[in-house]
Formats: structure tokens, C-alpha cells, sequence
């Protein structure tokens, strides 16, 4: 199993999320994972667990996107939990993910919001 960097801070886990993306590393990406995290993605719908996540990872990486790092919020940490967002560079909705420290003071993703925008026809 490959070793991979630890998130020592919650707001790693947004850079370590970039650069494995970047080099198409779907395993890598779902290890910042808790084993039973929710991820609100593809829009409308959830994918429950690292390994769904990385399954879903292994196809988004496949089209090899490019991510480019935004400028975070500031973090709320409360004991455990913290919660990380950034609002995406085209200024369109928002992103959230909230983060569990583990017992080995690293960081993981149990829930991930990636896109918070406005469904169509919701009138909101």
C-alpha cells in the first residue's frame, strides 16, 4: 500500500487534494477520506465511502482535469470536527468539507460538499 502525506492541519487536506488529483492519483485522493465519508457528488445525488469515492475519483481523474488551489476561508475548528470551505475562482457558488482529527493527530474528510450552488428551477 503506498504511503501518502498526512493532512497535519485541516487546510492540508485541500492542497493534498490538488496535487494528487493533478497527478491522477484516485486512491491517493479517496486516502484523505474517512472510510465512511459522504461525498455530495455528482451534484443531486451521494457517494458513500472511500472506496465509492475513489471509484468515482478513478473516473473524473480519467478525462485528467486540472485543479488549481483557492484561496480558503478561514477554518472553524471546534475540538475534532473543523470545517473547511473556499468560494471557487469563478465566484459561483461555494464549497464546504468538514474534517475529523484522527487519533494519530492527522486530518481526514468525513463529509465533502464540493459544489453549493443553486439547483435549477428551485427558485431560490
Amino acid at each position: 500500500m503506498t504511503q501518502y502525506e498526512k493532512a497535519m492541519r485541516p487546510e492540508d487536506i485541500t492542497r493534498l487534494f490538488v496535487e494528487r488529483s493533478n497527478a491522477g492519483d484516485a486512491a491517493g485522493v479517496a486516502a484523505l477520506y474517512e472510510q465512511d465519508a459522504v461525498m455530495a457528488y455528482p451534484p443531486g445525488s451521494q457517494t458513500v465511502g472511500r472506496r465509492a469515492i475513489r471509484e468515482l475519483w478513478e473516473k473524473v481523474l480519467a478525462a485528467r482535469p486540472r485543479f488549481t488551489p483557492e484561496e480558503p476561508l478561514p477554518t472553524l475548528i471546534s475540538g475534532d470536527l473543523a470545517l473547511t470551505s473556499t468560494p471557487p475562482r469563478d465566484g459561483a457558488g461555494a464549497r464546504a468539507q468538514v474534517a475529523r482529527r484522527q487519533p494519530d493527530g492527522s486530518w481526514l474528510r468525513v463529509l465533502d460538499q464540493p459544489e453549493f450552488v443553486t439547483p435549477p428551477g428551485t427558485g431560490a
